[in-house]
């Protein structure tokens, strides 16, 4: 777990910088029972869902599009954030490089029950 007491500043943009595999989310940070997380992001991610979570998406650079089956896809830009409803099946696309910021409960799995060559355990995100 992370210390919040000990815990230094954390510049996002300076922690995405630091990131070398896309859709390889890393924890900077914990707020309560939520976890932040930078990760950069291209290509098509995976279908899934979280059943029991939610989870938010903060766009520091680039664009985002976030695919549902049920639903329009929403867009984001630099700045912009999007809840995904816990249970909601959906799909992260970015055309270009796009570096993000995650916050999620620490018992949202990468991609919800699915195991997929994009999945990374809490432990990998935590390294």
């Amino acid at each position: 777990m992370i210390n919040p007491t000990t815990m230094p500043a954390v510049d996002l943009l300076v922690a995405c910088e630091s990131v070398t595999e896309h859709w390889s989310p890393k924890v900077v940070a914990q707020v309560n029972d939520q976890y932040v997380k930078v990760a950069k992001l291209l290509g098509n991610f995976t279908w899934h869902s979280h059943a029991a979570e939610d989870e938010l998406f903060y766009v520091l650079r680039g664009r985002l599009r976030i695919e549902y089956q049920d639903r329009p896809a929403v867009e984001l830009t630099a700045g912009s954030i999007h809840v995904v409803p816990r249970g909601v099946l959906h799909n992260p696309v970015a055309e270009d490089e796009c570096w993000i910021v995650l916050i999620e409960p620490v018992t949202t799995k990468h991609t919800g029950e699915l195991d997929t060559p994009f999945t990374k355990s809490i432990e990998q995100q935590l390294a």
